[in-house]
């Protein structure tokens, strides 16, 4: 029996290493539900046609995201928001066994938007048009759940924790005055709904912006600071990685954290 909603909120400061963690949590917990959609796939047999994205994930293989990725089609997409997000993918049998293959699922991890393309209808080429739900999916994980020949299938769907090894990666890009944060390998709801920064010569925390995708942005000059972000995903989770960059830091580098989203 799926559980009734019930808002759950805690409080719990660990201590990492040298890192200490502030996690705030306040998330309902909602019955499971699966929403219909359909699916088509791309990126080749390797899935090397997938790599970067409107996320800004860049190489999915070393990132850690592999073959089992999808592209959101504009409703699900969110501008971005859905980023890192991992749904649970069926074929739905039940409105056309032809192309489904039985008694399987697949996870995968949303890492690129399928545009829509409105010189087509809404069924019969325009799958990614507003307000269709579709996943366009790497070939190996649509191959899981579908016959090749059927190229479009309908599916069933629903979101689940992402499951990740480590911690939550940092990668800062752009230069003085525009310093970019790719933000990746997220654990449990998977997405972002905001970050914050604090310089190692400020007590405040300020605000950065989604620039795209996955990418956060600040435009205050941090360069060679050492620097600390918070992150609240969009379970309402918020996780503080204290001094996570150290001071001479150079635009390109990439700091794993030891600390993680629990679902």
């Amino acid at each position: 029996m799926a559980p009734t909603p019930a808002q759950v909120t805690a409080v719990v400061l660990l201590t990492v290493g040298c890192t200490a963690l502030a996690v705030v949590a306040s998330s309902p917990q909602a019955p499971v539900v699966w929403q219909r959609a359909h699916a088509t796939f791309y990126g080749g047999a390797d899935a090397s046609g997938t790599m970067g994205g409107a996320c800004g994930y860049g190489n999915l293989y070393s990132e850690g995201y592999g073959t089992r990725t999808a592209a959101l089609s504009t409703v699900l997409f969110n501008d971005g928001a859905a980023c890192g997000q991992c749904y649970k993918i069926a074929c739905d049998r039940k409105v056309d066994p032809r192309w489904c293959k039985p008694g399987v699922t697949v996870t995968v991890t949303a890492t690129n938007l399928c545009p829509p393309n409105n010189a087509l209808p809404n069924d019969n080429g325009g799958w990614c048009n507003i307000p269709r739900p579709h996943f366009d999916m790497a070939q190996p994980a649509w191959e899981k759940i579908g016959v090749y020949r059927g190229g479009i299938i309908p599916v069933m769907y629903q979101r689940v924790p992402c499951v990740k090894k480590g911690g939550v990666r940092f990668k800062i890009n752009g230069h003085d005055y525009f310093n970019l944060v790719l933000v990746t390998n997220v654990a449990a709801i998977g997405s972002i709904k905001s970050m914050d920064v604090k310089s190692s010569d400020s007590k405040d925390w300020a605000p950065m912006a989604r620039n795209w995708g996955a990418n956060w942005h600040s435009l205050a000059y941090l360069s060679g600071k050492m620097l600390s972000f918070r992150l609240t995903n969009t379970d309402g989770q918020t996780l503080e990685f204290n001094n996570i960059v150290p001071s001479g830091w150079k635009f390109g580098q990439t700091f794993a954290s030891k600390v993680q989203f629990n679902d």
